[in-house]
């Protein structure tokens, strides 16, 4: 791809499947001319050329372990030209897009984290117990679910720029609700699913987001910053168990995250389009294709893996008191793990960058790695270790929670055309994940143990690690069909 063009800039005519997408250059930045490159094995369709520009049909060949369905341009400027002026353009616009984007996937993540980590103080104010805790977070991955696919399709009908910052300025009203009126389980449960309906239609828009007005070398890097908004999000939460919930009470901290969510909305660039002249081209574009079984296969795998995930936040804290760590002791373990997975995820996006394909190779390896960490959980928990335990959460949360950006990073890099829609699909995985963990780990520590707890993630992460591994080989399949379709 050139350096700094937009993923789906209409250039290029397939010949089978409508138009396929124009990516200026290889993966050394030195070849020119306008290419498809299937980065994950997937070829994708996108909007008509500019008027003027005319191509001949190529031949798909492989460089570098990647399909590449080539096409010539007859006339028009480069890409390199087009990826010039905008790199000279929007190179500050980048960096502000990418810290609003930042911030608000922090605020959108900020209610669940909260309740996993002040677990102790919310379950002594509304008198609920275990279980009910696993119920009420499951709730927000249940929201988030129900409503990933429908607002990955609102954000590519009216840009992703609009649905932040509406879906910002009714998360902060739900978190200044949870803070005032939440006085029951079932209040709170309620309130959650909301949150979690608004996280799930802000996901999806700020790939599409990120897809459109990034640069296209430092993607891997966008995303990685991006997701590290979730591991962030935890990290406050750790931190807001002594600094806040431990001084003035937990509901102040629900005040903090609604301010958070405000001033987020208002850091939202405007859209650089009119919303008339976005749903024109929306309805205009004809539909791109998206390989929806791999897709698919991908968010069971995802779903695993968040399953031991969502239940290692709700229950960490809860289960480091229980082998004899102080409260505020046990959220600085859940902030150290957060650290440890932010930096794994800029630095996994960074070499993504440099890479340039078979990322879902060491999203596996990663995923594999976390296994090991949720072993070390059970043990630590079994043995009363906490040493043997701290380590444990800092590779489950830390090394097992840092792929999260390298995954979307590669589903968008698959389906450059429908991004939203794309990571709308695998997302569906991932929030369901987010609703059985909770509760299915909650079950097991009211009927059992910590460490019967930690042994059901490690096996949900190492049964996700081998479900992306097929999900993966799908998707490439499914990629070389239809780059071999395109050059026929």
């Amino acid at each position: 791809m050139a350096t700094g063009e937009r993923p789906g800039e209409p250039v290029a005519l397939g010949s089978a499947s409508g138009w396929a997408p124009a990516l200026a250059s290889s993966r050394n930045g030195k070849r020119r001319g306008t290419e498809a490159i299937v980065a994950a094995g997937a070829v994708s369709a996108t909007s008509p050329p500019r008027q003027g520009g005319t191509v001949s049909h190529g031949e798909g060949v492989s460089v570098g372990g990647e399909v590449v369905v080539r096409r010539r341009a007859h006339a028009g400027p480069s890409s390199g030209e087009v990826a010039g002026r905008r790199r000279r353009g929007h190179a500050g616009d980048s960096r502000r897009d990418l810290g609003a984007v930042l911030l608000g996937t922090v605020a959108c993540g900020l209610p669940v984290y909260l309740v996993g980590t002040m677990a102790i103080q919310v379950r002594h104010s509304l008198h609920f117990g275990t279980a009910d805790l696993g119920l009420a977070v499951g709730a927000f991955y249940l929201g988030a679910a129900m409503s990933s696919v429908p607002g990955s399709r609102l954000a590519e009908a009216v840009g992703g720029a609009r649905v932040m910052r509406a879906i910002l300025i009714a998360n902060c009203g739900v978190e200044l609700t949870i803070a005032s009126a939440a006085t029951s389980w079932a209040l709170l449960s309620t309130l959650l699913f909301l949150a979690g309906a608004l996280s799930g239609i802000m996901s999806p828009g700020t790939n599409l987001f990120l897809a459109r007005r990034s640069a296209v070398d430092r993607q891997g890097l966008a995303f990685g910053i991006k997701q590290s908004a979730v591991p962030f999000a935890s990290l406050l939460g750790g931190l807001a168990v002594p600094a806040v919930a431990l001084s003035v009470g937990w509901r102040w901290a629900f005040v903090l995250a609604g301010l958070v969510a405000f001033g987020a909305s208002w850091a939202i660039p405007a859209s650089r389009t009119s919303l008339a002249e976005r749903r024109r081209r929306h309805h205009l574009q004809p539909r791109a294709e998206v390989h929806t079984a791999p897709l698919a296969v991908l968010a069971a795998g995802l779903g695993l893996e968040m399953l031991a995930t969502s239940g290692c936040v709700a229950f960490l804290v809860s289960s480091a008191v229980h082998i004899g760590y102080q409260k505020g002791t046990a959220g600085l373990i859940v902030a150290l793990a957060s650290v440890v997975a932010v930096v794994c995820r800029i630095a996994s996006g960074v070499q993504a960058d440099r890479r340039g394909a078979r990322h879902f190779r060491v999203i596996s390896m990663m995923m594999g790695i976390g296994v090991g960490g949720y072993a070390a959980l059970a043990a630590g928990a079994a043995l009363d270790d906490r040493l043997l335990f701290t380590a444990g959460a800092i590779v489950a949360l830390g090394i097992g929670w840092g792929w999260n950006g390298l995954f979307n990073f590669a589903v968008v890099r698959s389906h450059v055309d429908t991004p939203a829609v794309a990571t709308g699909i695998t997302q569906v995985g991932g929030r369901l994940g987010g609703v059985f963990g909770p509760v299915l780990i909650g079950v097991v520590v009211a009927h059992g143990s910590y460490a019967d707890g930690w042994l059901v993630a490690a096996a949900a992460a190492l049964c996700g690690a081998g479900v992306t591994v097929a999900g993966a080989w799908l998707l490439g399949r499914a990629g070389r069909a239809s780059a071999a379709a395109l050059s026929a």
